[in-house]
This record gives structure tokens, C-alpha cells and sequence, in this order.
């Protein structure tokens, strides 16, 4: 729909911070829609550096997935390696960083696949997805709490994957589809491999 079809943007009366903690900034806004309507709205806020979540591949057939603790559900769960760039860093190198410490390889060709945001009425949160292929053994030191187990499942194998009790992060699932279509669409295509 073009933009000229869209309503005007609320207009934010007040902004104001209700709560922060180390990791978390909430907000408060007083917004005004164009009929008029007056609302509360609270959000999350956090680092406008953006985030990544890799889609690493060690061949043509198979996905790095990681086990890590979830405070949230307080239980292990199974999804992609991810993490917040940091200042100065690029999303390419955010994303071989955390490769290397999250699942100690590092790859030789890393491509953008999608943006994905989460919640978006709560938060603005922005998560680049990444494609990595041609890895090799590199560990770095990160800053998670003890290992992280890395797991290798086939990526043809997703609707297994979805019957995992520990597998139901929304993120991880789309791209995961994503990198699965984007790679088959490329062998339809005749496309060189990038491995």
C-alpha cells in the first residue's frame, strides 16, 4: 500500500522512562491517532546497535544449532547462534564473532538474508539474519555464562525440528525457513554453491 494511503503517524504527546534495569529500558507514551483517539503505549527499548543470528552451515545439508539457557522459560532451549553488534562493529563482523564464540568456527563467506524484528508493538528490537558458509575450527572467548552445546541437524529437517519440546524460538524458525528457501531457490536457479 503506498504510504500515501496510510493514516499519518500518532503523534507522541509525552516520552517518558518508567523503568530500567541492566539489560532493559522501559518507556511510556502518550500518543494521539489522526481520528483523535488518545493512547498509552509502554515499550522496550534497548542498543540501537541491532543484533545478528546466523544460519552457519558446515555443508550443504546442515545447520549449527546451539543449546543455551533461557531465563525466560527457565530451561535450555535449542536455537541459532546470535548476539548484539557491537559499537563500531559491523554486521559481517558481528556475526563471525559471535560464530566464533558461540560454536567455535568461523566462515569465509558471510551474506545477509533478512531483517526480522520481535514484538514490534512492545519494542524495536532488530535482529539481522546472516547466512555463513565455509566454516572453519576458531573459538574466541564470549561472554556466556558456561559452553554451549553445538548440534549439526540436516535442514530439510525442520518439520522434525518443530516437534522438539526445546525448539520454539520465533526468530531462529523463520530463518531457518528463509536460508532453506533462499538455498533451494538458488539450485532452481543453476546457481554456484557457496561452499
Amino acid at each position: 500500500m503506498p504510504d500515501s494511503q496510510w493514516p499519518p503517524k500518532p503523534r507522541v504527546l509525552s516520552c517518558q522512562s518508567v523503568a530500567r534495569s541492566r539489560l532493559f529500558h522501559v518507556e511510556s507514551l502518550e500518543l494521539r491517532f489522526a481520528n483523535g483517539a488518545e493512547r498509552t503505549f509502554e515499550r522496550l527499548t534497548g542498543s540501537d546497535q541491532g543484533a545478528v543470528m546466523i544460519v552457519a552451515m558446515p555443508d550443504p545439508e546442515h545447520v549449527l544449532l546451539i543449546r543455551e539457557y533461557a531465563a525466560g522459560f527457565e530451561d535450555y532451549v535449542l536455537t541459532l547462534p546470535k548476539g548484539l553488534i557491537d559499537p563500531g562493529e559491523d554486521v559481517i563482523s558481528a556475526a563471525n564473532r559471535e560464530l566464533m564464540e558461540e560454536c567455535g568456527f568461523g566462515a569465509e563467506r558471510i551474506e545477509p538474508l533478512v531483517e526480522l524484528s520481535l514484538a514490534p508493538n512492545y519494542m524495536r528490537h532488530r535482529m539481522q539474519v546472516l547466512l555463513a558458509t565455509e566454516l572453519y575450527p576458531r573459538r574466541l572467548p564470549g561472554d556466556e555464562p558456561e559452553p554451549l552445546i553445538v548440534e549439526t541437524h540436516a535442514l530439510e529437517e525442520l518439520p522434525a525440528l518443530l516437534l522438539r519440546e526445546d525448539f520454539h524460538e520465533a526468530r531462529a524458525i523463520a530463518a531457518l525457513y528463509i536460508a532453506r528457501d533462499t538455498l533451494r531457490q538458488r539450485q532452481e536457479q543453476d546457481m554456484p554453491p557457496s561452499w
